[in-house]
């Protein structure tokens, strides 16, 4: 592990070396609650290996499917756990706006609590708050042009 990545709080989670209760974990991510929730649940779902931002991530298939799995986890957890929510969102800080310097995607069942709290998850272009399913966009691979010679 590099300087970074033993420092990062995110890592040390993942790496089950603090008291943080684990809602899920596998061989790519790991989830639990966040400190600070802002919502009727708050979850957040990160990778194991240290990923600083979502700046961080490529057109590649790996990435891609890093992105999806961790959206896929945090579904299954909030809809697991608040059933009785109509409302979900699922997103990513970017950068200056993520508090840790470890990729992590927002889980929530919504409404908010206080409700003032939605103010720091919201789109705001290339700074704010990145939906999933957006990141998911600009993530996905092209597909393969195979040409014939």
């Amino acid at each position: 592990m590099t300087t970074a990545a033993s420092q990062c709080i995110f890592c040390q989670i993942a790496g089950k070396s603090t008291s943080t209760t684990l809602l899920h974990t596998d061989d790519k991510v790991v989830a639990f609650q966040d400190i600070r929730p802002a919502a009727v649940r708050h979850y957040l779902v990160i990778p194991v290996d240290h990923i600083s931002t979502v700046k961080d991530l490529q057109r590649k298939p790996e990435d891609y499917s890093l992105v999806n799995h961790m959206l896929e986890v945090g579904k299954t957890l909030i809809q697991r756990d608040a059933p009785q929510c109509h409302q979900y969102r699922f997103g990513f800080h970017q950068p200056p706006f993520n508090s840790v310097n470890h990729l992590h995607l927002h889980c929530f069942a919504l409404p908010y609590t206080p409700r003032w709290k939605c103010m720091k998850y919201i789109a705001m272009g290339p700074f704010g708050f990145l939906e999933a399913e957006k990141l998911l966009g600009k993530i996905k691979p092209l597909p393969q042009v195979i040409s014939k010679v």
